[in-house]
């Protein structure tokens, strides 16, 4: 077998996931193989890299098709050099101290006003008084807003 030539079996043994999931990011477009002449996927060595960096992202908290974009967006979608892994790592480190300050801000809702027991959104005194928020729709407005924004990239306030 050579180097650029790895079975679908070689590859989910080397990274440690199942062949399953090789066939899965590959349909998600975040690696990509060939066939040979018996029909058979093959992978160059370079996929390990890819895999790496994907596992390492869902770890903290990064999206498959956050990984995807951040793929798409290397010159002609080549797999992350070192370099390539600190930009991506310090976009990811942005967007996730914003994801941490959204979720610290959710916890602190829960020991704030909404711990207080009343749990009630439409007749709390603090977050909603006189229900000024009903203009705003029905739900957890306040949250789905803000939840919303982090999404969008904007810091929380």
């Amino acid at each position: 077998m050579t180097d650029a030539n790895w079975s679908v079996g070689r590859v989910a043994k080397r990274c440690g996931i199942n062949v399953s999931t090789l066939h899965f990011y590959e349909q998600k477009g975040l690696i990509k193989s060939w066939r040979n002449d018996g029909n058979q996927r093959r992978y160059k060595p370079e996929v390990l890299r890819r895999i790496a960096v994907i596992k390492a992202a869902q770890k903290v908290g990064i999206s498959l098709e956050e990984v995807k974009q951040a793929f798409l967006s290397l010159p002609d979608n080549r797999t992350p050099t070192q370099e390539d892994w600190q930009l991506l790592s310090k976009n990811w480190h942005t967007m996730l101290d914003a994801r941490i300050a959204y979720m610290q801000k959710l916890r602190d809702y829960l020991t704030g006003c909404i711990g207080c027991g009343c749990l009630s959104m439409v007749k709390c005194p603090l977050y909603n008084p006189e229900d000024r928020m009903a203009a705003e729709g029905t739900g957890a407005v306040i949250l789905d807003n803000e939840e919303k924004r982090v999404l969008a990239g904007e810091t929380p306030d």
